[in-house]
């Protein structure tokens, strides 16, 4: 039998495991790992400059293709904590992330020393599993386990701590033979698929809700299929974008109290079915008000987690099944009710639809100075194309973003969805380009998000990561700013301030310019409308040339409000037609439009 280290042991179960990256930041307690790491081959390396940073990068890495599964590295004590916001990011999304942190020696661990902490109890509510490994010999079925956890059921990260002694002890293991456990995914039943087929049959104006679920199984050819069977018009959701493109008949647009579209609240409000797969009902989507999202319209829920079914409110019916497994047999089912005529004709409804997509439209172009937003994203939709990778998390940017901008393929809307912290967008992004280095990317931040993590723009220019990064600049808190409008407050949103060093900036403060710069990527700064097209067409020449990322500043009006409902009811959505232009101050006019 071969002998090793377990840290060797456990770089052979990753590449074994189908790992070929890894991010994170080397040290003392997990410096064994990254010998067995160099040693073992076969397994690239980005250095972050921040764990959480590196934490996120394998978030983006795993979202960017099926069966990726990103692996994040740090040492231990703080390393380790930094890398919580990641995996509480990943397991809210259902992604599945791989945390290995080192730790002090076993006999140490509990004796306050030096950098350790019980990681794996603090990653528990966080994670699948989190395991502090005391006995080497453990070492290759917890790694084995954590595989197979990530992989089964909902997907989800998991945490491995290695004690330093733990890494370097030898250990018996031939890697030639070792072969990874079968994944476990409950899969529905024909019986089960044929009763929810039913709903579909009896109602009159049905809608699907298509929800991350569905990208993670891989399976949003499935679904525009069983759509263009039998006719139904499909709502994404924020983690859904993409399973059906934006310009597709039966793309019914977003629903929700903030990333939506309000041809998509004003159809789903027309709804009497509801037919869910792969959603979590989260409340950005159906807003607090469940009694106006559920109405008398009739639920069926598919999900691959039992305990999701029910869990915001209970179904009519439920099935707890994988996405592809379920749309295979709604496929199957469908096409036999087709060919025996007894599917409905929905012409009426997908037209009813349709004129809603067509005239419940929010106006873009502004030719304002200094700009505003909706032009941004207008020229964005111009300059990407629809194979276009984009990336962002939070704030208005990120709202405003999912209400303008276009979207064709599964994982080509890359969020941060239930967590959302400020600093997702650059780590996530480099890790993104890093899975599909000929795509398209393209960040879209504000300049709070685009500060948490800046420094991370050093690992694109040290390891040629190209990108480009659309940062949306008002020098503003600019959601928390809306947000403290219903409490007649504006405070501690306000980033203004004279930069000494850049008097031509006003009070927009930070020169990004610079900082960008000065970590070795490029910039271009836009003050006028007339500029966007052309500095996003030269920002992916740069980026081509340069290898490295690429920042397009444009410097915003400082307050927009931007389209949602303050009393978190889909049905009440205030469309803000003119803008205040004093800081503090509410919308002159503020139309609530009712759907």
């Amino acid at each position: 039998m071969p002998r090793m280290t377990a840290a060797r042991a456990a770089v052979e179960i990753l590449k074994r495991e189908g790992v070929t990256h890894a991010f994170g930041v080397p040290g003392a307690a997990i410096n064994p790992f990254y010998k067995a790491l160099q040693a073992g081959g076969g397994i690239d390396h980005t250095l972050a400059r921040h764990v959480e940073g590196a934490s996120h990068m394998a978030e983006g890495y795993t979202r960017t293709h099926p069966g990726n599964i990103g692996v994040c590295i740090g040492t231990s004590g703080p390393a380790g904590t930094d890398m919580i916001t990641g995996l509480y990011s990943a397991i809210g999304d259902s992604i599945p992330i791989l945390c290995i942190t080192g730790q002090a020696p076993v006999a140490v661990i509990h004796k306050e020393d030096f950098q350790a902490v019980d990681i794996a109890s603090i990653a528990k509510p966080v994670t699948k599993a989190a395991t502090t490994v005391l006995e080497a010999a453990q070492v290759p079925g917890v790694f084995q386990q954590a595989f197979h956890l990530m992989r089964s059921g909902r997907p989800g990260p998991v945490l491995i701590d290695l004690p330093i002694d733990v890494q370097l002890t030898e250990i018996d293991f031939d890697p030639e033979t070792y072969e990874p456990l079968p994944v476990y995914k409950p899969t529905a039943t024909r019986a089960q698929i044929e009763k929810a087929i039913g709903f579909l049959l009896e109602s009159e104006r049905p809608l699907i809700v298509a929800g991350g679920g569905i990208v993670n199984a891989d399976a949003s050819a499935l679904l525009v299929e069983f759509a263009e069977i039998t006719g139904t018009p499909v709502i994404p959701t924020l983690m859904g974008w993409g399973t059906i493109p934006d310009d597709h008949e039966l793309n019914a647009g977003m629903v929700g109290v903030q990333t939506s579209h309000r041809y998509g609240n004003a159809t789903f409000l027309e709804s009497d079915f509801v037919l869910g797969i792969g959603n979590r009902w989260a409340n950005r989507h159906t807003g607090y008000k469940l009694d106006v999202y559920r109405g008398e319209r009739k639920f069926v829920h598919v999900d691959i987690e039992p305990t999701q079914i029910g869990k915001i409110f209970a179904p009519d019916y439920g099935i707890a099944s994988d996405a592809k497994a379920a749309l295979e047999l709604f496929v199957e089912v469908a096409k036999e009710l087709k060919a025996e005529g007894r599917l409905p004709d929905r012409s009426a409804w997908i037209a009813s639809a349709a004129e809603r997509k067509a005239t419940l439209q929010r106006r873009t172009h502004f030719d304002n100075v200094p700009l505003k937003p909706q032009r941004v994203y207008e020229e964005m939709n111009r300059a990407f194309g629809p194979e276009t990778r984009y990336v962002t998390t939070i704030g208005l940017s990120q709202i405003a973003g999912a209400q303008m901008l276009h979207v064709y393929k599964p994982r080509h809307w890359i969020n941060c969805g239930q967590a959302g912290p400020l600093g997702w967008t650059i780590p996530a992004a480099l890790g993104v380009a890093t899975a599909d280095p000929e795509a398209q990317v393209v960040a879209l931040s504000g300049d709070y998000d685009f500060q948490f993590m800046i420094e991370e723009l050093a690992v694109g220019a040290q390891h040629r990561i190209p990108y480009v990064h659309v940062l949306v600049n008002n020098s503003y808190l600019g959601l928390i700013r809306q947000a403290q409008i219903g409490l007649d407050i504006n405070f501690q949103v306000n980033l203004e301030f004279e930069n000494i060093n850049a008097p031509e900036l006003g009070v927009y403060g930070v020169d990004h310019v610079k900082v960008v710069e000065g970590l070795g990527c490029k910039a271009i700064r836009v003050t006028e409308p007339d500029q966007l097209l052309p500095a996003f067409e030269e920002a992916k020449k740069l980026a081509a040339e340069y290898r490295v990322p690429v920042v397009v500043e444009a410097i915003l009006e400082r307050i927009t409000n931007i389209s949602m409902s303050r009393t978190m009811d889909i049905s009440d959505i205030s469309e803000f037609e003119e803008l205040a232009t004093e800081p503090g101050h509410a919308p002159t006019a503020v139309s609530p439009l009712k759907v």
